[in-house]
């Protein structure tokens, strides 16, 4: 998998996900590979035409917003957000939900096609599928 966490994440927790999972996948931070003033829409936009990539994210702006919604909806990008209650806790809080999840993640991506959103949830094992 090719795993890209957007500017909302902590860049140290890419870079420990990169480290611990090194020789399986393919994990980068937006300011590793885009500007820092880089829009959702253009990074969806370039990440979409590489393919392959998956989006962790704190911005569920890109949810709600009309123009970041319908380019994510039409990418072929699959994206994981955190939700509000986990997106509020602190980083080594979000870390240890997003490694407890990591196997459903793993599996959800094997499954469905791009443009694809999910929730990942604070307390529940569950990932809820954002609405299309």
């Amino acid at each position: 998998m090719k795993v890209f966490f957007d500017h909302n994440m902590s860049p140290a927790m890419a870079r420990a996900f990169n480290e611990l999972f090194k020789r399986q996948h393919d994990i980068t931070f937006l300011a590793q590979k885009f500007a820092r003033d880089t829009s959702d829409i253009d990074w969806i936009s370039e990440l979409s035409a590489e393919g392959q990539w998956i989006v962790i994210s704190g911005d569920r702006r890109i949810t709600r917003n009309r123009a970041e919604y319908h380019a994510f909806r039409n990418s072929n990008l699959i994206g994981f957000f955190l939700s509000e209650g986990l997106y509020k806790a602190p980083v080594t809080k979000q870390m240890e939900r997003i490694l407890a999840l990591w196997s459903n993640i793993e599996t959800v991506c094997a499954t469905v096609q791009g443009g694809a959103m999910f929730e990942l949830p604070l307390k529940s094992t569950r990932l809820r599928q954002l609405k299309i």
